[in-house]
């Protein structure tokens, strides 16, 4: 199989310019780009810095994370390549000892799942947002994988994009089958961010994991 050959990374970034401020990495949907999910930054914890990356695959008017054999169903070659290719720019700007934080919505969320499940010990926490773990894709997901992880997993009720039966597998997998550390939020409604989840991710990321340095609750 050819090794697909992906464009140099395109970065939008907010809040702190230290090199070594706790990073956090926000990975927007399948369709959009970087600039839509950098708007959340100003409503999250000041302190990290946070950094929106654009997906390296071309779709429509956007982007996307990996190829899809299906909704929320990553296709395990396309997947580990693009994983390849993120922690190629992660471990250039994130060298070891910098703690790095995925907050990961839609497709995003698969990405990011798919980056911790592959190597549990490079991050120091994951948000899953209306999003699934990327099963049968080629990565990990025995019990236990991710011990002791912080991880936030959030849902829309009555999300009709991805399906309800991934939904559910990401759920019970999260809470009670990865060993991860994880708040739970499922919300009234459907397959978008509100006001709520964006409060809840703003005190999971001030309280949940960072440590490093002292972090102001941002406003939602």
């Amino acid at each position: 199989m050819t090794t697909a050959t992906y464009p140099t990374p395109v970065v939008a970034t907010h809040g702190s310019t230290d090199p070594s401020a706790p990073l956090v990495v926000l990975l927007h949907g399948r369709g959009s780009a970087e600039h839509e999910i950098l708007g959340l930054a100003q409503h999250l914890p000041v302190g990290p810095a946070y950094a929106a990356v654009r997906a390296p695959i071309a779709e429509g008017g956007g982007f996307a994370w990996f190829a899809n054999r299906g909704i929320g169903r990553p296709v395990a070659a396309s997947l580990t390549e693009t994983m390849s290719w993120f922690r190629t720019w992660l471990d250039d700007v994130a060298p070891a000892g910098r703690p790095v934080v995925l907050v990961g919505f839609s497709g995003g969320a698969a990405f990011a799942g798919g980056l911790v499940l592959d190597d549990p010990a490079r991050y120091a926490g994951a948000a899953i947002l209306f999003g699934t773990m990327p099963f049968d894709a080629g990565v990990p997901t025995d019990a236990g994988r991710l011990a002791d992880l912080p991880v936030l997993v959030a849902q829309g009720e009555d999300d009709h994009v991805i399906p309800r039966e991934l939904l559910d597998r990401t759920w019970d997998y999260l809470r009670t089958g990865s060993g991860a550390t994880t708040v739970s939020l499922r919300r009234p409604g459907g397959h978008q961010l509100d006001a709520e989840t964006l409060h809840r991710l703003g005190d999971w990321i001030a309280t949940g994991w960072l440590d490093a340095v002292p972090l102001v609750a941002g406003s939602s």
